[in-house]
């Protein structure tokens, strides 16, 4: 598989001009004001599991909007005192699967809190169990398009409000030290954990294969996935591109990386074909994080370093919380 964009040197030069809205920070300051005033329980059950030697609990916490979203809290059986956190997010399609089954974080001795995507979680693995119960005008199947002509409408105004409440309620249990959060996940998990990092307070930033970064790079040479979304949806609707792009600023991880100050430690790979190199890089290039390192995996599409990486993740997270 040949290299799917610019070369590593071209690479880590690239920083791209993205739209920034004069009131990108107002817009997710009254976003998030208002899904917190929205009110909403956080409920915690135990999970029906195979899994004995860890303890694995349902969460229900309330998200945009205090809409209910469903996650897993796994943590060690015997641990004494608060323990630090790892909120997780989802790629693309998928949900939070079943009880158990992802338990990584919480094996290497943190609270590990993975969060259903809403309405996803059946294009692939074991399901999800959230609803997004708000409508869209016309969109390309897919989420990429819902809500394209304003970005309060946008889908991933919900989930990235999501993301921060799921912070919200893993600094609320009793079992998890909240001066100790780390946010992460990988392809849309990493750009969610991208807005996750910019607008709550956590203590590092681990997004792998980033997307959900330079919209319009990714829309532009994308050879697969969900940017062709964009490109088939501005195929169709020939003069709604500035509308569309204008939307999508508001949600780019570019513009929520030039916020993000916590240590970060990012992934990319060379072939991915899903996720254009460039558009993580463009991200990266413009953290405002001093602490922050990037790991190349140069012959990798977009499955990235997979468990090669996050043995790199955890020790490097291990030293900062």
């Amino acid at each position: 598989m040949p290299l799917t964009d610019l070369t590593l040197a071209e690479l880590t030069d690239f920083r791209p001009e993205v739209e920034e809205p004069a009131d990108f920070d107002a817009f997710w300051e009254a976003t998030l004001a208002e899904s917190r005033a929205a009110g909403g329980d956080v409920v915690l059950a135990p999970a029906t599991t195979p899994v004995t030697q860890l303890i694995v609990e349902d969460l229900t916490f309330p998200g945009f909007g205090g809409e209910p979203v469903r996650a897993w809290v796994s943590r060690p059986l015997h641990a004494d005192g608060p323990l630090p956190a790892v909120v997780q997010y989802q790629g693309y399609g998928g949900g939070r699967g079943l009880a158990g089954e992802n338990v990584d974080w919480a094996l290497a001795g943190y609270v590990h809190v993975f969060m259903d995507t809403r309405g996803q979680g059946s294009g692939w693995g074991t399901g999800g169990d959230t609803a997004d119960p708000h409508g869209s005008g016309p969109a390309t199947p897919g989420f990429m398009t819902r809500g394209i002509h304003d970005p309060r409408e946008h889908y991933y105004r919900r989930v990235f409000t999501d993301a921060v409440r799921a912070v919200d309620a893993a600094r609320a249990l009793p079992f998890v030290d909240p001066s100790r959060i780390a946010v992460t996940g990988g392809s849309q998990g990493g750009g969610i954990a991208l807005a996750a990092g910019a607008l709550a307070d956590v203590q590092a930033v681990l997004p792998d294969v980033a997307f959900l970064c330079a919209y319009r790079r990714g829309t532009e040479v994308a050879g697969g996935g969900p940017f062709q979304e964009l490109a088939t949806y501005l195929s169709v609707h020939r003069d709604e591109v500035d509308t569309a792009f204008r939307t999508l600023s508001y949600l780019d991880g570019v513009n929520f990386a030039r916020r993000i100050h916590a240590p970060s430690l990012f992934s990319v790979a060379l072939m991915d074909s899903v996720v254009p190199p460039s558009t993580t890089f463009a991200a990266y290039n413009h953290l405002a994080a001093a602490d922050r390192a990037i790991e190349v995996y140069p012959f990798n599409d977009h499955e990235g370093g997979q468990a090669a990486h996050w043995h790199k993740q955890a020790a490097w997270l291990a030293e900062r919380i």
